[in-house]
């Protein structure tokens, strides 16, 4: 346990797409609309698209599945920011599940990038992620490898590495399912923030508006990180002697 999370080792990890009959957007529907109001005044580019949660999980034997429904961006970011103040809205069940690429680099440090001013978490660090959407899809499965590749590229420009790893980090806390792949690439931090800036200044609207270089415990800035992301830095880094 770390910051509050739980931390497992995870050699795969599986999910299908489910059909699940969530109550909560129909019983807060004019709480959702409102709340929604609210986030778009302070950020007009966010989009109302649909996203995946998690209704369902298990790990066992360094293995983790789950399952995964469809619901609408606003009801999740609704359901998110009130879940801890109102009690009568949590639902064990419903988390929100992710996968993220870590960029380790070939001298050490762990590379964030920081949220753009037009995002919804606009100054937050994080590893280069998304919530699952649609386009993860594959039949039944949810494609979680795929998911954190295409996030890594969008943001990033990176491409994984011919022989990246393949293990998992699972981070389980605060509602959230983080699905971490820590993978080394075979360049520096200073060549691969230079890489990055290329491609951030080549995009009409990047989503990230630079780079956070992580070389030890110093440089967790509890601030700017989510709590998943402070713990799997904590857990990574030793502390210092």
């Amino acid at each position: 346990m770390s910051d509050g999370f739980r931390i497992t080792q995870l050699a795969a990890v599986t999910a299908r797409f489910v059909t699940y009959d969530w109550a909560f957007p129909r019983e807060n529907a004019a709480a959702i609309a409102a709340h929604w109001q609210t986030r778009i005044a302070r950020a007009p580019g966010m989009f109302d698209g649909t996203v995946l949660l998690c209704c369902d999980h298990a790990v066992a034997d360094r293995a983790a599945r789950l399952d995964l429904f469809a619901t609408r961006y606003a009801t999740f970011t609704y359901y998110r920011d009130t879940r801890h103040a109102d009690a009568r809205i949590a639902d064990a069940r419903i988390a929100n599940a992710f996968a993220a690429i870590v960029p380790w680099t070939s001298d050490g440090a762990v590379l964030l990038g920081e949220m753009g001013a037009r995002t919804a978490n606009a100054g937050q660090l994080y590893f280069p992620c998304g919530t699952p959407d649609p386009d993860d899809i594959q039949g039944a499965r949810v494609d979680l490898v795929g998911s954190a590749a295409r996030e890594l590229a969008e943001e990033t420009g990176l491409a994984l590495p011919d022989k990246a790893e393949t293990d998992w980090v699972l981070l389980e806390g605060e509602g959230q399912l983080a699905f971490l792949r820590p993978v080394r690439f075979p360049e520096t931090a200073a060549r691969l923030v230079a890489r990055i800036a290329d491609h951030l200044g080549a995009e009409a609207e990047p989503e990230l508006a630079g780079m956070h270089v992580v070389r030890g415990r110093d440089d967790i800035d509890a601030a700017r990180m989510p709590g998943f992301v402070r713990a799997y830095l904590a857990d990574a880094f030793p502390p210092a002697r």
